[in-house]
């Protein structure tokens, strides 16, 4: 099993847990908005043009989100303390962007492919980021204050 299909069998299972499903087509959106403390979700979408925002704002929440394919788009923000991000990207000029503010918080961010970007952002103390990029042509940004 490789880790990209263990990360979409992982995504799955949370998605089947939170009563959420996947997207499996061109041109879908979803938005998600979570306040509170220790929330979890999970999303994910394979095709083109696709787009996932996710907005938690709270104490120890999780998202985990993974896309496959062409010219998709992910944003997570976070405010709050401790609170974590796991996404992943595979394809072809992909844009993933992760915000966070507060203490604690964590992101995690992957992206295969070529012709991808990444943006991580952190404000505040004790945040902690880890990103990988394979392929060419990719750009990483990662800013913390």
């Amino acid at each position: 099993m490789t880790f990209a299909t263990f990360l979409k069998t992982t995504a799955l299972s949370v998605l089947l847990v939170t009563g959420a499903a996947p997207g499996i087509a061109d041109s879908n959106r979803i938005s998600i908005r979570q306040y509170g403390d220790a929330l979890a979700l999970g999303a994910a979408q394979s095709g083109r043009w696709n787009r996932l925002t996710v907005r938690q704002r709270g104490f120890a929440n999780t998202a985990i989100a993974t896309q496959d394919g062409y010219r998709n788009r992910t944003v997570v923000t976070q405010g709050g303390r401790g609170n974590g991000v796991v996404t992943t990207q595979s394809g072809r000029c992909n844009i993933l962007g992760v915000a966070q503010a507060g203490r604690g918080n964590s992101a995690d961010v992957d992206q295969s492919g070529r012709c991808n970007a990444l943006a991580v952002i952190q404000a505040g103390r004790g945040n902690s980021a880890s990103t990988v990029q394979r392929g060419t042509g990719n750009v990483a940004v990662i800013v913390q204050d």
